[in-house]
Formats: C-alpha cells, structure tokens, sequence
C-alpha cells in the first residue's frame, strides 16, 4: 500500500469513528459522606441452634458460626411502644432483621434462638449488665439488682438442642417451632385463659357458665395436644418412617397417655432449657433476707420485663 492509499485509509478511519455515537456516560452511585458514621456490629453471636431448623434463605449462614448484632436504632425503639406490634410478634420481627440481619426471616426462625438474640441485642444496645427492681414476695421491700447479660448469653448458646425421643419401640423426632408459631400458640393460649376468666364472672348464670368451661375445657385440652403435634417431624417405627402430618395427628390422638406424657414433658423440657431463666436474689431488708426468683422475660410482648 503506497503513501496516498494508507492517508484515504487513515481519513476513512477518523471518519467512520465520528460517526459513531458517542459513549454514553454511566452514572456514578453516590456515595454517602455519612456512611462511614452508620452502626457497626457491637457484638457477634453464637446461635444456639446451630444454625439449624431454618428454612432455606431465611438465614444467612456464617461460616464460622457467628453472626454480626448491631445496637437498637430510635426507630427500632419505637417499635416496642407500639401495642398491637408487641402483641403479634412484628416488633420482635422488625427488630431482629435491622439488629442481625443475617436472619433474613425472623418469622421462620426456630424459638430456641429468640432469647439469644433478644439479649445479643440488648448487650450491643445497653451494654452487659441491666439493672433490675423487683418486690420481695415476703415482705414487699423493692430491691434494686444488676445482672450479668453476657453470662446468660454464652448459657443459651451452649445447650445441646437433642431432637430424639425414645418411646418404647418407636422413635419420636421433634422439632422447635417456628417463631410464627409459637407467637400464634402463645395467642390463642391467651385467649383460652381470657375466656375461663370470664367464666368465673359471678354475675353470669351458673347454667352458661358450666356450659362456656365445658367449651372452654375442651378447646384448651386440643390446644395442648395442638402444640404436641406441632413440634412432631417424624415417628420412627421399627420397619417405617412416618411425617404425614395427618398420620401424627391420628397417632397422637390415639397414643397412650404415658406415650403422650413423655414426648409431652420432653418438648416442655426443652422449651424450659432454652428461656431465659431466673436468678436467685435476697432480700436487701436485713430483718427478712428472704432469697426468691428474679424472672426475666423476654417475648414479644414483655421485651425485658422483670417480675418476681
């Protein structure tokens, strides 16, 4: 190619190029100059469930075990003054996925993780200890304690959940509800004993009032056999492995009552072992010393309560 066919060659180039369009400039995300200045994790938690029992993409798994709890903000504080949001469980909801938000779904997660991760944010919010008050139940004097959190913590988060029930020749494997379901038995129980305290109404007819226990009675007798049930994965027999639901509900309706009693008190065992529990205090009065249990719970709709 001579020198006259290289420059046309050259010129056709430059010409083709301004023809084209001009590359359109992508915008640039902005950057928050306050972003540096947002919460950091306070603390990180070991769940006592492992990690286990969530359905898929409810949580995000770590993988060394441990999961990142940020403070409260105001808005998440805000939420726990709000009556109908304590009462279904929403304020708890809302709380945990802005405190740990690698629980994706805190309607899903399993019940033995919620008073960890209520303390886990009550630590990275207010710090390890909490001042309590409470009534002597002997002689009524108000006593002023201060509880270690972080104690409390590393005892939720080190109990062995065991799912077996051995029962004679079969095998029972449960499982701890979900929090929407405890949050669901936990309302309709309260509705039971609301309606048995209307009952007792002494003004209302004894005729209806025999007539309203009755129902009473009987809904709260299915409620417990409900909440049997519900915890019930699976029955191992000696030759099958039974999950239909209907099957366990049909089996635990027809189970022997020292069948029932025993997968009854091992699924209340462990509820009991995974809750926040008491701690013994004495009485500051010199003339009653009386020791007593500080309860202190935390559900939904009693954030950090204390009652004796």
């Amino acid at each position: 190619m001579d020198e006259s066919e290289q420059l046309k060659a050259a010129m056709g180039a430059m010409q083709n190029s301004m023809n084209q369009p001009a590359p359109v400039a992508q915008p640039t995300e902005k950057i928050n100059p306050l972003a540096g200045y947002y919460r950091q994790p306070k603390i990180y938690l070991d769940l006592p469930s492992k990690g286990n029992y969530y359905t898929q993409g409810s949580l995000d798994v770590s993988e060394d075990g441990r999961y990142p709890v940020y403070a409260m903000t105001a808005k998440d504080e805000l939420m726990y003054k709000t009556p109908d949001a304590l009462m279904n469980g929403q304020a708890t909801v809302e709380v945990i996925k802005s405190c740990i938000p690698s629980i994706k779904d805190p309607w899903k997660m399993p019940s033995l993780d919620v008073d960890a991760c209520l303390v886990a944010i009550r630590i990275a919010t207010y710090g390890s200890e909490m001042d309590v008050t409470t009534n002597c139940p002997e002689c009524g004097t108000e006593n002023d304690h201060s509880i270690s959190l972080t104690n409390y913590l590393e005892i939720l988060s080190n109990i062995s959940y065991n799912p077996v029930i051995p029962v004679g020749e079969l095998t029972i494997h449960i499982r701890p509800y979900s929090y929407r379901e405890l949050t669901k038995t936990a309302l309709r129980t309260l509705e039971q004993e609301r309606i048995f305290s209307i009952v007792n109404d002494s003004e209302m007819p004894e005729d209806e009032k025999i007539e309203k226990f009755g129902e009473s009675f009987v809904k709260l007798t299915e409620l417990t056999v409900d909440i049997v049930m519900g915890c019930i994965a699976a029955i191992d027999t000696p030759t099958d492995r039974v999950t239909d639901q209907e099957f366990i509900k049909e089996f635990i309706t027809n189970a022997p009552k020292d069948t029932f009693d025993a997968i009854s008190d091992r699924v209340q065992e462990l509820k009991s072992a995974f809750e926040f529990q008491g701690q013994q205090v004495t009485c500051s009065n010199e003339e009653c010393n009386h020791e007593y249990e500080m309860k202190v719970a935390m559900d939904q709709a009693d954030f950090f309560a204390v009652r004796s």
